[in-house]
């Protein structure tokens, strides 16, 4: 009942207009933001027609001089114009136009131009014709057709600042006479009827205010060629677009135009007739009202100064709001609010009289941030809001101009009067104001009875002890109150109160109710009486309600599980079944269920179950209110009959009597009953109560027999079955389904005594499969939700983020809309909540795997599950598996399930690289999938969507830099550390692996048939992951292999830190041009015989990874400063590499005994001498390993001779062979990378030299000696 003001739009982007307009502000916006051309700018073309531009350019150098910011005040520098509509806004500068309902008035340093609205729309509308005809035809040359306007000089005034325009009045006889008599004197002569005139105000200086009065018929109105000017003045979009309003210039005529002056005529003088002279005042805007007969003026002093229009005089002032805004608000009374009376009523008009109209100053001043709102003329202050210092008031004192007498009359006004612009919160704001505040306090009623309510709301807030005192003071301010609107609502506020006890309110609520009833009909307000009629049907409701609860009433009848099996309609074995899964998820569910020790049930405020009912036509109903406010309402009813603490059927019989719709009531059971799950499961005596609940609901009025006639099942049981379906909570709906399902049947049983038609036992057996397919899918949900809830005992002891998040909870609905793959994708993201192995997944697949433990699992090995068995102990979790096996042997087979897992793992990687052992348990769940179909499909799935395009970020890194590179790179271009990209490279070569395995496989094996069982055929959704995996087209088997060279390449680099390596460099221009292109397509790749070149480079490239894996595997301690160590993996299982550098000496036509050959030196290097003899069998050319062995036999012997220094080495090396002394000299140890190996390890070596070297061989003899060397060496004396 107050002044208010509230939001109704926002703007998105100020900042766009503000750079628009101020073009200079632009150099102030952070350097991210938008910048927009310069050249574009919307200055006003400069054409002489006042003084105005010098003087605003001058005073924007002052500003600009003095540095003021106008970040957030440059909204105050603009005009704003808002469409009658309100549906568009204008923000403009440096020039002012006001729009009035029939014309167009614009104002100038000494002239005032009007053109007439409706006359301007009907030129428009001509011209646009006019240039559809001259664009059609091709003519330019159009002829414009005419426009009337009037200028008035303004005489006798010093600067005009602002105007307004009146518009057309008419004396009055006496004003008429005085106003001859003063210009005509003595002898002055009048009309008979006074003159029409047209009445402008302005205000600025000498005068202050002034009075300027235009005789209709006067003047001639001047022709179009003077609007030409105004047109070029406004450069309105609109002008442009029509090739000028009033100017009509051609295409060609387009740049001659701006260069020429056009003709102005003189403007007609019009002296002022009077004025409010102040030599030191100095007025800068003027606002009228709508009405016409207030103006609101502005001056430099800081002063509001209020004009009566007619008689032009000053009425009254207000002072300190400097740079004030101001705007005006009408409000039209309403006559239905006025207080009814009893009056003698009248066959003519309306009993209650017009409707009055009231009018309203809203003064924003913004120094001081504040908007008030006053009343006029003489009236107080009714509003004031603090809004900000920078907003703008904008007052939209106009209407649609063009229009004619007639159709002026059918528009409406504006929605909004007025509203206020804030620039930093881009919000604009109305004021609303009740009419009654323009009301006197002497003479308002209403007024009155504000005052009474806020009496009354500040008594419903005191601390009073006095109970009884407060309500009889409450009683009296209620029943002095005379507005019925307003006495309703001082009966909501203490309704709504939350000190007054529940007797208080009902008391109230009587009295006012009788006091209603026992005054005469004609003076009564029906809709007060309703209202009160209706509270006191709730507050009855309560009482009732809240009488049955305090009751001290308990049920004695033991409850065992026999009859528990009897109420359900199930046999012992089911029973028992029943019980062992809810016992199971009960231990499960404990983990995650949270309860606050404060709660308490069953209790329920007065003010809060009065927010939550409301009562309509003799029927109570619930408002829209929350999930949580839904089960506290069903609580309150409710609650204590299913503990068994209150009468199930006095209850009943009480909800029923207060006419709420059993179908309301059934919603109410079931949010308490699915919601207080954790209550239920520890109190199986709620079973029964819940059973002779639903029962008596059920055999209420329209609960079952009307709604079931004209239906193929019953409303009233799909209702139930809809709460189950749509319930989180597995456990309770599953006993709510059984317990429904049992009241149908016993419902069912009493009908058939009776004759039933066809359709109704269609129904009838209908109804019943219902139930058994909610069963077993509510079976079905129980038991996955169980094993989702299910942890193992030992963590995983790396955890993160995404893996300790709670999975959501499961319910029928929710897996009917995942579509066929939603069960195994919930049981994919338990898995990679838990971190289990693949392996893990095999435990409880198959029931022969438990008969035949010796058995090792298909495509399995059993050292993995003994590892995984070792590594964590699975607590529940196989039971559980083989449980949801069993549930659902198709949605959670073991393909399909590992496909999932496999998807699961290498989204969450994405959404985090750097975990990078996701992948690698992406790709063991990946090998798992036993289907080569799947396989290939999933394989390829991963590959396009996640991995490509890192892949070949990596690629072009690589080659840029020319080797491993560091972390800053990776992290900028692939977006993963170093040691991530490592992982990731080697997995990728893993994957790229499994593929070309799968499309071997997949020709020799049949596509899988996905079923589903027969509970969860009506799934839908979207498309699961196998599905779309056996969609997936063939890959071309030669260009994987090409990706998978290229990734071994890579994954090489980055495992052994390579330098000198450009990966791109080893391939020609046919395999540069093969990568990255989609696997299924056919590319053109390198054939033949490479380039010596290319494969030079890649010999070296495979030596410098062999030689980097043997260092890795047999790492010798040597100085640190000699060399580095090659960087260990960090996941998973490496590489082979020896293999792995022979496939690719294959693929990449290197002489793979080169390798062999250099695989062999480098083991004999290290010092592993027997893996070194092993290795030796798979070279072929044995001559030339044996010339290399023999000289690191010579680096051997050397180092054991020359760099020990020992007195009998000196010895021994006399006794040598001068050819083989200076042989061995020759020798450079150095380049040994072990030498520590024992001579006899050594000899052996020797006797393999001989052994391998032909007897011709030049060498031969040199290995001869070499033995006796050998056997000199090893001797006890040395």
């Amino acid at each position: 009942m107050a002044c208010s003001i509230v939001q109704f739009c926002s703007f998105q982007d100020l900042q766009a207009s503000r750079d628009f307009l101020f073009p200079r502000l632009r150099q102030e916006t952070p350097s991210g933001a938008l910048r927009r051309d310069p050249s574009k700018s919307a200055n006003w073309e400069d054409d002489g027609w006042g003084a105005w531009e010098e003087t605003e350019s001058q005073e924007l150098e002052e500003e600009g001089s003095t540095g003021k910011s106008q970040k957030t005040s440059w909204l105050q520098d603009c005009v704003l114009s808002l469409s009658p509509t309100n549906d568009l806004m204008v923000i403009a500068r440096e020039q002012k136009a006001v729009f009035l309902n029939e014309e167009l008035s614009i104002l100038y340093p000494a002239a005032i131009v009007t053109i007439d609205g409706f006359s301007l729309f009907q030129s428009l509308r001509a011209c646009r014709n006019q240039v559809a005809k001259a664009a059609a035809s091709g003519n330019e040359n159009i002829q414009p057709p005419p426009l009337a306007y009037k200028k008035w000089g303004l005489q006798d005034i010093d600067t005009i600042i602002d105007h307004a325009s009146i518009g057309i009045m008419t004396l009055s006889p006496f004003d008429q006479m005085k106003t001859a008599s003063n210009i005509g004197g003595f002898n002055a002569t009048i009309k008979n009827s006074p003159p029409a005139m047209s009445q402008y105000i302005t205000v600025g200086s000498n005068p202050f205010t002034g009075f300027f009065y235009a005789l209709e018929g006067s003047t001639q109105p001047l022709l179009s060629h003077v609007a030409l000017a105004v047109a070029s003045k406004l450069t309105s979009a609109l002008f442009n677009a029509a090739s000028g309003w009033l100017g009509w210039k051609s295409k060609h005529e387009e740049e001659a135009v701006p260069k020429q002056k056009p003709k102005v005529e003189p403007a007609t003088p019009l002296a002022v007739r009077f004025g409010l002279p102040d030599s030191r005042r100095h007025g800068e805007s003027i606002c009228l009202s709508p009405c016409n007969t207030l103006a609101a003026v502005t001056d430099d002093f800081g002063r509001v100064i209020l004009l009566d229009v007619t008689r032009g005089i000053a009425i009254r002032m207000w002072k300190g709001y400097r740079d004030a805004q101001i705007g005006w608000i009408q409000i039209v009374e309403d006559l239905h609010e006025r207080v009814p009376e009893k009056v003698d009523f009248s066959p003519f008009g309306n009993t209650q009289g017009p409707s009055r109209v009231a009018q309203f100053l809203v003064i924003y001043a913004p120094r001081r941030g504040i908007l008030e709102v006053w009343s006029t003329q003489q009236g107080p202050r009714v509003g004031a809001f603090n809004v900000g210092k920078h907003c703008r008031l904008l007052y939209p004192g106009y209407k649609i101009m063009g229009l004619n007498n007639v159709t002026s009359q059918s528009w409406q006004p504006q929605t909004y009067q007025i509203c206020l612009v804030d620039p930093v919160s881009g919000s604009v704001k109305t004021v609303i104001v009740p009419f009654h505040l323009a009301l006197s306090d002497k003479k308002s009623e209403r007024a009155k009875d504000v005052h009474l309510v806020k009496k009354l709301a500040a008594l419903l807030k005191s601390k009073s002890p006095d109970l009884d005192l407060v309500e009889t003071e409450i009683k009296e301010l209620i029943l002095d109150i005379k507005y019925p609107a307003t006495k309703k609502q001082a009966l909501e506020s203490i309704l709504a109160s939350e000190r007054l006890p529940f007797s208080c309110l009902r008391n109230i609520t009587q009295t006012l109710m009788d006091t209603l009833k026992n005054q005469e009909l004609e003076s009564v307000d029906e809709g007060l009486l309703q209202f009160c009629a209706n509270k006191l049907k709730l507050l009855h409701l309560y009482e009732s309600t809240s009488q049955l609860n305090s009751l001290d009433f308990h049920l004695d009848t033991p409850f065992s599980d026999n009859d528990l099996a009897v109420l359900l309609r199930l046999k012992e074995q089911e029973l028992l079944k029943l019980q062992t899964l809810l016992e199971k998820y009960k231990q499960e569910n404990t983990r995650t269920a949270v309860r606050f020790s404060d709660d308490e049930d069953g209790v329920l405020p007065i003010k809060t179950f009065l927010e939550y009912l409301e009562c309509e036509k003799d029927a109570i109903t619930i408002k829209k209110i929350s999930e949580e406010e839904y089960v506290a309402l069903g609580s309150f009813f409710f609650w204590k009959c299913l503990h068994g603490e209150s009468s199930t059927e006095d209850m009943c019989r009480t909800l029923e009597s207060a006419r709420l719709s059993p179908q309301l009531l059934l919603s109410l059971l079931l949010s308490v009953w699915l919601s207080k799950e954790k209550d239920i499961l520890d109190k199986p005596q709620s079973i029964c109560c819940l059973y002779r609940m639903l029962l008596l609901l059920s055999k209420m009025k329209v609960a079952i027999d009307d709604a079931w006639d004209s239906q193929p099942v019953s409303p009233w049981w799909q209702q139930m079955r809809t709460a189950c379906i749509q319930s989180e909570n597995n456990g309770a709906a599953l006993l709510c389904a059984y317990v429904g399902h049992s009241v149908a049947l016993q419902i069912a049983s009493t009908v058939t005594e009776m004759v039933l038609d066809t359709d109704s036992w269609e129904a009838l057996s209908l109804d019943m499969e219902y139930w058994e397919l909610l069963l077993k899918q509510l079976e079905d949900c129980l038991i996955l939700q169980t094993l989702l809830h299910s942890r193992a005992s030992t963590r995983p002891s790396k955890v993160s983020s995404p893996q300790t998040e709670p999975l959501p909870r499961l319910s029928v609905r929710k897996l009917l809309e995942g579509g066929k793959g939603g069960i195994a994708d919930s049981v994919a993201k338990w898995i990679f909540k838990q971190d289990l192995r693949p392996e893990v997944l095999r435990l409880a697949s198959k029931e022969r795997d438990a008969e035949n433990p010796d058995e090792p699992k298909e495509g399995i090995p059993r050292g993995l599950i003994e590892v995984s068995e070792v590594e964590m102990d699975l607590g529940a979790i196989p039971d559980l598996l083989r449980l949801a096996y069993r549930q659902f042997p198709c949605s959670l087979e073991l393909d399909v399930l590992h496909a999932h897992c496999c998807w699961e793992y290498v989204v969450q990687w994405n959404k985090d690289p750097e975990e990078a052992r996701f992948f690698v348990r992406s790709i063991e769940h990946l090998k798992h999938i036993l289907n080569a179909h799947v396989q290939n499909g999933i394989a390829l799935m991963m590959w396009n969507t996640f991995l490509v395009k890192r892949f070949s970020a990596a690629t072009y890194l690589m080659d840029k830099v020319g080797k491993s590179p560091k972390d800053r790179l990776c992290r900028r271009d692939v977006g993963m550390s170093d040691t991530a990209m490592t992982s990731f490279l080697g997995s990728c070569l893993d994957l790229l692996q499994t593929l070309m395995e799968a499309d071997v496989s997949r020709d020799e094996m049949q596509a899988p048939v996905l079923d589903t069982e027969d509970a969860w055929l009506t799934v839908e959704g979207p498309v699961s992951i196998v599905e779309l995996a056996l969609e997936q087209k063939h890959i071309h088997y030669p260009l994987v292999e090409h990706h998978s060279i290229l990734c071994s390449i890579l994954y090489a680099i980055m495992r052994f830190s390579l330098k000198a390596v450009k990966p791109l460099s080893l391939f020609d221009s046919k395999g540069k041009n093969a990568f990255f292109k989609d696997l299924t397509s056919i590319q053109l790749l390198p054939s033949g015989e490479m380039d010596p070149n290319f494969i030079s480079l890649r010999q070296q490239l495979l030596l410098k990874v062999v030689s980097a894996a043997v260092q890795a595997q047999h790492p010798v301690a040597k100085d640190k400063d000699s060399s580095e160590k090659a960087p260990t993996t960090p996941f998973g299982k490496d590489q082979d590499w020896p293999v792995l550098a022979m496939d690719l000496a294959h693929h990449l036509q290197v002489s793979e005994d080169t390798v062999r050959r250099h695989y062999v030196g480098e083991l004999y290097n290290y010092g592993v001498d027997h893996l070194g003899e092993e290795a030796t069998l798979q070279v072929h050319d044995k001559e030339v390993l044996a010339s290399q062995l023999l000289v690191l036999t010579g680096q051997r012997l050397a180092h054991a001779l020359f760099h020990t220094q020992t007195k009998e080495g000196m010895e021994l090396l006399a006794r040598l062979p001068p050819t083989l002394c200076t042989w061995l000299k020759a020798m450079d140890p150095q380049d040994l990378q072990n030498t520590e190996v024992p001579i006899a390890t050594t000899a052996k070596l020797v006797n393999k030299v001989i052994e391998l070297l032909p007897e011709n061989h030049g060498q031969y003899s040199l290995a001869l000696h070499l033995i006796e060397a050998v056997e000199a060496i090893s001797l006890p004396s040395l």
